[in-house]
């Protein structure tokens, strides 16, 4: 199980290229035709909204550990601004604990270096993301820093928290518990 920052769609393709990883992605994904693209690579749908589905949906996902896929979630929930990791969600960290076999919970950070906020969807329309990213001339730099795995003897929440501390590390930011954004609300 890979765990990951998230920027940006773009994410998918750098990760699914780099790895021939599957995701967990929320349910609602828009497009028909992006819904379909996802189904193709056995894309684990969670329902954001049913928090009480939290353990189904961390069985689900431990289902698709099963395979021979590797499974990348996305523990902030949403992209971020590319300038700090938002908080991790503990939940999908349970999936490790309910797969059959012996998965391994490895962190990496998707490091686009000085593009991040450029690439970053975040405070943006949809559309204007995809139109700027393949409208951009030149090459995106990005780096898959490939972390230490997690020790699995931790409860959930202590490997999310591992998890954000080691790719908080690996890009050079703060390790906050929280993330600085909506102190003020």
């Amino acid at each position: 199980m890979l765990v990951s920052n998230h920027l940006s769609w773009f994410d998918i393709v750098v990760l699914g290229g780099a790895t021939g990883c599957t995701f967990v992605a929320k349910d609602e994904l828009g497009h028909p035709f992006i819904h379909w693209l996802a189904d193709q690579n056995h894309t684990v749908y969670v329902k954001r909204t049913q928090r009480g589905a939290a353990k189904d949906q961390a069985i689900e996902v431990a289902r698709s550990l099963e395979r021979s896929q590797p499974v990348t979630i996305f523990a902030e929930g949403t992209t971020g601004p590319g300038t700090l990791l938002l908080p991790f969600r503990s939940a999908l960290f349970e999936a490790a604990n309910y797969a059959s076999k012996d998965v391994i919970i490895r962190p990496l950070a998707l490091d686009y270096g000085g593009a991040a906020t450029d690439v970053s969807w975040w405070e943006q329309p949809a559309m204007e993301n995809v139109w700027g990213l393949l409208g951009r001339r030149g090459t995106i730099p990005v780096k898959i820093r490939l972390l230490n795995p997690l020790d699995r003897t931790l409860d959930r929440k202590q490997l999310a928290a591992q998890a954000r501390e080691q790719i908080a590390d690996a890009l050079g930011f703060k390790s906050d518990a929280q993330s600085p954004i909506g102190e003020s609300e």
